[in-house]
């Protein structure tokens, strides 16, 4: 897959050099964070954005009833169809301060980087092919996705792969921060919500009755004293703990949220079933408490090699712009095409930090070199056969 061979074209050199200049997307960026995106809230921000890609004269602009947005542009080749996407989501409530700060190099805001920077490479992108009537040979699908985040579990991008999966042939998923970092191994996730619920009643008069959230905490005591190992890498993280209601009442029922991750999945399966055999103890031992298990979320695992062609592409691409590469594990939109055995890689377009929280940050003086390295892939993957139909 050869990269640098489109920097000598007349009109990618155009492009390119428009596309030097971050502030036209620092600018698209920031309106786009003031728009409140709570994961499964994403209505507005998705409006938006269906409006500016159907003002670029693309072809096929609609919103699906998730609210996910799509945006073709014709190839010229036989070549399998390319999909961009960036999620519209975030994870902070409608509610939320999004006034913006200025200070030094850096641009404050909730949810700029992750992901309004990147839904703006997205625009910025499909508007470079436009404006400058770029010679993509396959098509190339722009998607705005819905429900990457928390318990979203990834909703969006399983739908518009489900609806495309027989018209492309690679995947590239963005993120407004990490720039120069390629994640092409998808870590497999699993995600618990354990409730309790047992007869309950008042602190001293019925002192002694089963409490849902004394039973929880023990059973959450002894997740925590799990061993997991570190190679495979092995997580878990209990991140949400609720009910009761009053300090003196005995619960009558808790719940808690628990999140599992492996870059392994028989690694994740053991871990999952560790968990299972703790909350079948804990109702063995408690029979007046009821327990529950509730998967609410299930991002599967996937990954192509570092000599994978796509992932060559991307290193190429990074590099021709001065961009020193790292590579990463992680779960991402690009966890779905991978499982399915698509090729994917998702790439960040700037620096930044502090990501889901409110002093959360972009440094967008790399974002035009972002967003020149994304162009040059996507021309890139947009003019190959990366995975025969039938290896999936």
């Amino acid at each position: 897959m050869d990269v640098l061979r489109w920097r000598d074209h007349p009109a990618v050199r155009r492009a390119l050099a428009d596309l030097a200049d971050y502030r036209p997307a620092l600018e698209t960026a920031i309106a786009i964070q003031q728009v409140p995106a709570p994961t499964f809230h994403e209505e507005e921000r998705s409006a938006l954005v269906l409006d500016r890609l159907a003002g670029l004269g693309l072809s096929d602009v609609e919103r699906d009833g998730l609210a996910n947005v799509y945006a073709r542009r014709p190839g010229r080749g036989h070549y399998p169809g390319l999909l961009i996407a960036a999620h519209l989501d975030t994870v902070f409530p409608p509610e939320t301060d999004l006034r913006i700060r200025y200070e030094g190099d850096r641009v404050y805001g909730p949810g700029l980087g992750d992901n309004s920077t990147g839904v703006a490479g997205l625009i910025h992108l499909a508007q470079a092919f436009q404006r400058h009537d770029l010679p993509n040979e396959g098509d190339i699908w722009f998607v705005g996705n819905v429900g990457e985040e928390g318990l979203g579990d990834l909703r969006g991008i399983r739908a518009a792969v489900k609806r495309l999966k027989d018209r492309i042939g690679a995947v590239i998923a963005l993120e407004g921060c990490d720039f120069g970092t390629l994640h092409h191994q998808a870590i497999g996730v699993r995600r618990y919500r354990i409730e309790a619920t047992g007869p309950g009643g008042h602190s001293w008069g019925n002192f002694g009755t089963p409490s849902a959230i004394h039973a929880l905490l023990r059973l959450g005591a002894r997740i925590a004293e799990l061993s997991v190992p570190r190679t495979p890498r092995t997580t878990f993280n209990i991140g949400v703990i609720e009910g009761g209601t009053s300090v003196n009442t005995i619960a009558e029922s808790a719940s808690l949220l628990l999140d599992m991750r492996s870059v392994s999945a028989a690694a994740l399966a053991d871990l999952v079933a560790q968990v299972d055999r703790i909350v079948a103890a804990a109702a063995a031992e408690l029979p007046d408490v009821q327990f529950h298990v509730h998967t609410v979320g299930d991002r599967p695992s996937g990954a192509i090699g570092r000599e994978h062609p796509l992932v060559q592409a991307a290193v190429a691409a990074y590099q021709s712009v001065g961009a020193t590469v790292s590579y990463q594990q992680s779960s991402t939109d690009a966890n779905i095409p991978l499982s399915m055995g698509i090729p994917a890689v998702c790439v960040g377009l700037t620096d930044g930090g502090n990501a889901h929280r409110h002093d959360e940050f972009i440094q967008p003086a790399n974002l035009g070199r972002g967003l020149q390295a994304l162009l040059l892939l996507a021309l890139a993957a947009s003019g190959e056969r990366l995975v025969h139909p039938d290896a999936r």
